[in-house]
C-alpha cells in the first residue's frame, strides 16, 4: 500500500472485489460523492427511528436486484453504527460479519438534533448517508458526515465528506471499528441428542478491510465486484464451469446444476447434496447424473444464484426480538473458516436394535432416569425455598440468558444490535478460525 497522500489512486485486489481510493486532490472523490438535496425530493427518506436511536438497524427493500459476493439481494439492513447489514437473518451480533461499512463505530444519532440516517433510492442506486452523527463516547470529536452507494451493477461506492479525526484513532472499546466488506453462510446442525433442536454457526468466508489511515474528509473509495463461479451466465453447464478461468476454482455440482467454489451463501445446499464429493474428480463426462438422484432431485428444492439464502429458511425463525432469552439455538460465529471446518456435523445413523435386547441394562437405564428425575425435583424444591443458597446462585449465574447463543429473527422491523469483541479475540463462545 502507498499511505502517501498525492495526486494518485490506489488499487487494491480483494478476490471478490478490487477497490480504488481517492484521495482529496483526485476530482473522482467529488464526483463519487452523491449530492441527496439535490435529489428528488420525494424519493430521499429520513428515517425517524434510526436518527434518534443508538444500536438500532432498520430494514430498507431495493428497488433493484444488489448482486453481493455473487448473490443477489433485494432488502438490506441499515445500521446507527455507520454500517449496512446484508444477512437474510437478523440476530444480535450485525457487527461481527455480512456487513457494508463505510464506517463502522459507535454513532449515536440521538445525541443531537442535527443528527440523521438518510437514504435515496432512483431504481438504479441506494445511497445511505449518515448525516453530522456522534460517537457516543466521544461526542467532542465532532460529527461525522459519510455515505455508502449500492449500484445495480454491484458497483459499491463510500463517499466521505466530513470525518474530525483519523479513523484508526477511533476507540473500539465499546464498539467495532471497521471500513470494508464482508460476507458468510450459515450451516444448520442437527444435535442428534436433543429433537427438533438445530444449531446455526456462520462461517465468514471473505472480508475486505481498507486502509483506515486513507480515510479522510473529500475522500473516496470505489470498489467492483469480480467474477464468482455463481453470477456468470456463461457458467450453465458443466464443462463451461470447470474450464473457467476465473480467480476461485469453481466446480459443478450435477445434483444442484450448479457452479460453485462451495464457499458462498448456498453452501448448505452444496454440503448436504454431497457436491464436495462430486466434484472431487471434476468431470464432465456423466450423462445427466440428475437421474442416478431421483429421489434426491424431487425432494430438495434447487435454488438460483437470485434466491435468497436458502439455508435460513429451512428452519421457521423465532417470533421473539433478536435479544430474547435464547433457549434453542445454540448459536456461534466462526471468522475466517476453513473448508473441513465448514463441513456439517455427521448424521448419525439409525441403529436396528438386536432381536434379543438386554432387559437388565434396559431396567437400569429407566432406574437411572427416575432417579435423575427425583433428583431434579428435590433439587427444585431445595433452590425454590433456598434462593440464597450457593447452589441457587450457582444456578442462577448459569441460566439460559447467559449462554453464548442468541435468537435469529428473521425481518425484524427495528431490531437493536450488540457489539462484538475485535478479530483475534474470543467473547463468551464465538469461535474464531483462521482464513481459507
Amino acid at each position: 500500500f502507498n499511505l502517501y497522500y498525492g495526486p494518485q489512486t490506489e488499487d487494491t485486489y480483494h478476490n471478490y472485489y478490487t477497490s480504488k481510493t481517492y484521495n482529496p486532490s483526485d476530482p473522482m472523490s467529488k464526483d463519487l460523492w452523491v449530492n441527496i438535496d439535490q435529489m428528488d425530493k420525494e424519493k430521499v427518506k429520513i428515517h425517524g427511528i434510526l436518527s434518534n436511536t443508538h444500536r438500532q438497524a432498520a430494514r430498507v427493500n431495493l428497488s433493484f436486484d444488489f448482486p453481493f459476493y455473487g448473490h443477489f439481494l433485494r432488502e438490506i439492513t441499515v445500521a446507527t453504527g455507520g454500517f449496512i447489514y446484508t444477512g437474510d437473518v437478523v440476530h444480535r451480533m450485525l457487527t461481527a460479519t455480512q456487513y457494508i461499512a463505510p464506517l463502522m463505530a459507535n454513532f449515536d444519532p440521538s445525541v443531537s438534533r442535527n443528527s440523521t440516517v438518510i437514504y435515496f433510492d432512483n431504481g438504479t442506486a441506494l445511497v445511505v448517508q449518515w448525516d453530522h452523527v456522534h460517537l457516543q463516547d466521544n461526542y467532542n470529536l465532532g460529527s461525522f458526515t459519510f455515505q455508502a452507494t449500492l449500484h445495480n451493477t454491484g458497483r459499491i461506492v463510500f463517499a466521505y465528506k466530513e470525518i474530525p479525526v483519523e479513523v484508526s484513532q477511533i476507540s473500539s472499546v465499546n464498539h467495532p471499528v471497521k471500513v470494508g466488506l464482508s460476507d458468510a453462510f450459515v450451516v444448520v446442525h442437527k444435535i442428534q441428542q436433543i429433537p427438533n433442536v438445530r444449531r446455526r454457526t456462520i462461517y465468514e468466508y471473505h472480508r475486505v478491510e481498507l486502509t483506515k489511515t486513507r480515510i479522510t474528509n473529500s475522500t473516496a473509495v470505489e470498489m467492483m465486484p469480480l467474477p464468482t463461479c455463481l453470477v456468470l451466465l456463461d457458467f450453465t453447464s458443466c464443462s463451461s464451469c470447470i474450464s473457467s478461468q476465473i480467480n476461485f476454482n469453481c466446480s459443478w455440482c450435477h445434483r444442484l446444476n450448479r457452479c460453485s467454489s462451495g464457499f458462498d451463501r448456498h453452501r448448505q445446499d452444496w454440503v448436504d447434496n454431497s457436491c464436495p464429493d462430486e466434484t472431487k474428480d471434476k468431470l464432465c463426462d456423466i450423462i445427466d447424473t440428475t437421474y442416478l438422484y431421483p429421489f434426491t432431485t424431487t425432494v430438495v428444492a434447487k435454488t438460483t444464484s437470485r434466491s435468497k439464502d436458502a439455508t435460513a429458511d429451512r428452519e421457521t425463525p423465532t417470533s421473539h426480538p433478536p435479544t430474547s432469552v435464547p433457549t434453542e439455538d445454540d448459536t456461534k460465529i466462526a471468522l475466517h473458516l476453513r473448508d473441513n471446518q465448514a463441513m456439517p456435523a455427521d448424521n448419525s445413523v439409525d441403529r436396528t436394535p438386536g432381536t434379543h435386547p438386554q432387559h437388565t441394562g434396559l431396567i437400569l437405564g429407566i432406574l437411572l432416569v427416575m432417579l435423575i428425575m427425583v433428583a431434579g425435583v428435590l433439587v427444585t424444591v431445595y433452590i425454590y425455598h433456598h434462593p440464597t443458597s450457593a447452589a441457587s446462585i450457582f444456578l442462577i449465574e448459569r441460566r439460559p440468558s447467559r449462554w453464548p447463543a442468541m435468537k435469529f429473527h428473521r425481518g425484524a422491523g427495528h431490531p437493536a444490535y450488540a457489539e462484538v469483541e475485535p478479530v483475534g479475540q474470543e467473547k463468551e463462545g464465538f469461535i474464531e478460525s483462521e482464513q481459507c
